[in-house]
């Protein structure tokens, strides 16, 4: 190639680059950029803003696996040592009640203006695929695919990822090498800040590759201890408004309880007279609030104080398990508040 026609070509391709070159801003989560690009703003940045669309599994085949017959007279629940699988209740419903109850979840959820993305393609047992808050963290811009820690519950991350993918949703990281986190245990805080519970089913290298992921979009990630055998913080803690919480305070750690003080964050404090669950429940929109029944009156009344709507559905056979509502869905898109 003669000087001249080199000289021509790098003169050109230097033209082209100035004119179309490289273009790292707006960031990839950029609302009107994810909007143009991927088709809707998809992520969230906070618990509360009114929820858009949300992922959920309704219990299917897979529950076929379950044995009546296995008894585990050591945890009073039902498993299957070599299979991997169990249930954790004495009790097992049929899955024609547990079907009803989800359905009822979805249908209310729609009716709070959110659209349901169900997870499809769930298979080998894997029953506890209904809990979908575990398997995806909705971050801004897109999720983060866990890895998640019990052995009946692996695996479940490639359905997970096959429905994000199918509704177009991005996959920002996928947990890998010998992280374990569920996100149970995730929660936002508000835009900049969100807390994770380290504890049996979430480890260091978890936490850590989450924290790696939200660095990038300028938000800091709280890590607080859960107490001995305790697996999620959302059996703990929710978000109902943006500067309110409740909590069940026995389960949290003081400096985590302070840390929410200096946030601007209220608390709302469970007592003994109210079912447990209804801390798994789950923000709709700022201060309204989806719960399972059992709310004492004192609870009640002490939300309302707060501007706190609360909306309750049955779902004490889905509960037996050991999920609730806020386990049962995954956020992807929420407005920002």
């Amino acid at each position: 190639m003669s000087e001249k026609i080199l000289q021509k070509d790098t003169t050109v391709y230097s033209a082209t680059i100035k004119l179309f070159g490289s273009e790292p801003d707006p960031a990839f989560h950029d609302p009107d950029r994810m909007a143009r690009l991927w088709g809707r703003n998809w992520g969230c940045d906070n618990d509360v803003g009114q929820l858009r669309a949300v992922l959920m599994h309704r219990p299917g085949t897979e529950f076929d696996v379950i044995d009546r017959q296995k008894h585990i007279t050591a945890t009073g629940g039902y498993g299957d040592i070599d299979a991997g699988w169990y249930w954790q209740s004495s009790t097992i419903p049929d899955l024609s009640e547990l079907q009803a109850q989800h359905d009822g979840l979805a249908d209310l959820l729609r009716a709070e203006g959110a659209e349901v993305i169900y997870l499809d393609g769930v298979t080998d047992g894997r029953f506890k695929s209904v809990y979908t808050r575990d398997s995806c963290i909705a971050v801004k811009g897109g999720c983060i695919v866990t890895r998640l820690a019990p052995r009946m519950r692996h695996g479940e991350e490639l359905a997970v990822t096959r429905a994000l993918a199918d509704a177009g949703v991005p996959v920002l990281r996928t947990l890998h090498g010998q992280a374990m986190a569920e996100g149970g245990s995730f929660a936002w805080l508000n835009a900049q800040t969100a807390v994770i519970g380290r504890g049996i089913r979430i480890n260091d290298e978890g936490i850590a590759q989450i924290a790696d992921v939200l660095k990038y979009m300028g938000v800091e990630l709280i890590t607080v201890d859960l107490r001995g055998y305790d697996i999620h913080i959302d059996g703990h803690f929710l978000m109902v408004a943006p500067d309110v919480a409740l909590v069940w305070a026995p389960g949290l750690p003081f400096t985590f309880l302070e840390r929410l003080k200096e946030l601007g964050i209220r608390t709302v404090e469970m007592n003994q007279h109210d079912n447990r669950w209804i801390v798994n429940g789950l923000a709709v929109r700022p201060g309204r609030v989806i719960m399972p029944e059992g709310i004492s009156d004192e609870t009640h009344t002490a939300l309302e104080r707060e501007g706190i709507e609360i909306v309750t559905t049955p779902y004490d056979k889905v509960q037996l398990n050991g999920g609730g509502i806020h386990c049962s869905t995954s956020p992807l898109v929420r407005d920002s508040v």
